[in-house]
């Protein structure tokens, strides 16, 4: 394989990467909380090979270095349910799980058998002082604060704990809408409000990436064209070279 193909390998490698974040944010466009990811391109620039000149051609490859995640808040929608919580706002609510504390905007909440509010996946929703909320089999009447104070007709039981990041773009995400911080150190969050009876929509345009879903496939499609032709172009000089050598 010459430069030419290298070249447009490089390119196609970096569009099948892109096609596979885009399906990502298509799948996730009615999962709560989640935010749009985007692959970034660089141009990574390379001398030819046996250029003796102080100034070699340079060859210029598709280099895909990481994905950049859209952090602006999605739509907030009524659900009633006095368990769902929308951040409207940065931050993340913090939940205990078997490998340590993570982070999540998925604020789709219920009750375990023993009472305890946890996420979908069954991790407790921890408060500021980094216990889970217990709610008693006698207490009907949850209600949630703008501040994430959880309180029941017998009183308050604690706040949530809403945290933000430094660099939000560093936090890995993990399975179930979850992240983790990593070495980050978290900081309580402010300018939001909590909303109850709400939840938070995907912030994925679905027309938008759609577009963009086709664009990435007719791109792909043109490489892989590039490609055959070129080894079309390969195969025929080496029957020209092959020939003439022969007489």
């Amino acid at each position: 394989m010459q430069t030419p193909s290298y070249i447009a390998l490089s390119r196609q490698t970096a569009l099948w990467r892109q096609m596979d974040v885009v399906a990502n944010n298509i799948a996730n466009m009615n999962t709560p909380g989640f935010k749009s990811q985007d692959l970034m391109f660089s141009e990574y620039l390379a001398p030819s090979k046996g250029a003796d000149s102080a100034f070699p051609d340079m060859l210029s490859y598709t280099y895909d270095f990481g994905t950049k995640r859209d952090v602006g808040l999605g739509p907030l929608s009524q659900t009633g349910n006095p368990l769902d919580v929308a951040i409207n706002g940065p931050g993340y609510f913090e939940v205990e799980t078997d490998f340590g504390r993570f982070y999540t905007r998925n604020g789709r909440f219920m009750l375990d058998a023993d009472g305890m509010m946890v996420t979908g996946s069954g991790h407790p929703v921890l408060s500021t002082d980094g216990t889970p909320f217990f709610i008693a089999p006698n207490e009907s009447r949850i209600t949630v604060a703008k501040d994430g104070t959880v309180s029941t007709e017998n009183g308050n039981i604690g706040r949530m704990n809403i945290v933000s990041f430094e660099d939000e773009q560093a936090l890995l995400r993990v399975q179930a809408g979850l992240y983790d911080a990593g070495e980050q150190e978290p900081e309580e969050a402010t300018g939001m409000a909590l909303e109850q009876g709400m939840l938070e929509g995907s912030n994925v345009e679905a027309t938008a990436q759609i577009t963009k879903l086709i664009q990435v496939q007719r791109a792909y499609e043109q490489v892989q064209k590039m490609i055959e032709d070129e080894s079309e172009r390969q195969g025929r000089a080496i029957k020209v070279l092959s020939g003439a050598q022969d007489v």
